[in-house]
């Protein structure tokens, strides 16, 4: 039996999910899921997904601009990392909405998996 209340159907609960999987604006959702500990099983593994790789694109990004900034002579290697670093997190982002879509399980390696959604 599934875990929705009784005004809510699949097809909400699934636009929930993409509703997390929005690069930089899905992390404040998926934090509020997690901070009220609602939601389904899978909202709550999936906040935890977006909520890890937010944070990595943000530390990454931040790491390799702090280095650029620095550095005079990698500035634009750094510059080009950190361009592709964001190209990378909104392109996860995207094929995970894709699997999503497709009702396919989601998953990256080391930061976890979700399992077959609904």
């Amino acid at each position: 039996m599934h875990d929705l209340d009784s005004f809510e159907n699949e097809d909400i609960q699934h636009l929930k999910l993409f509703l997390y999987l929005l690069p930089v604006f899905g992390f404040f959702p998926a934090l509020w899921t997690l901070y009220r500990h609602k939601g389904t099983r899978q909202e709550r593994s999936l906040s935890r997904l977006v909520i890890k790789l937010a944070l990595g694109w943000l530390v990454a990004y931040f790491l390799v601009g702090f280095g650029a900034n620095t550095s005079e002579s990698l500035q634009l290697p750094l510059l080009v990392t950190g361009s592709l670093l964001t190209s990378g997190y909104f392109l996860v982002n995207l094929w995970l909405m894709v699997r999503l879509w497709k009702r396919k399980a989601i998953e990256l390696p080391f930061l976890g998996r979700v399992g077959r959604l609904p």
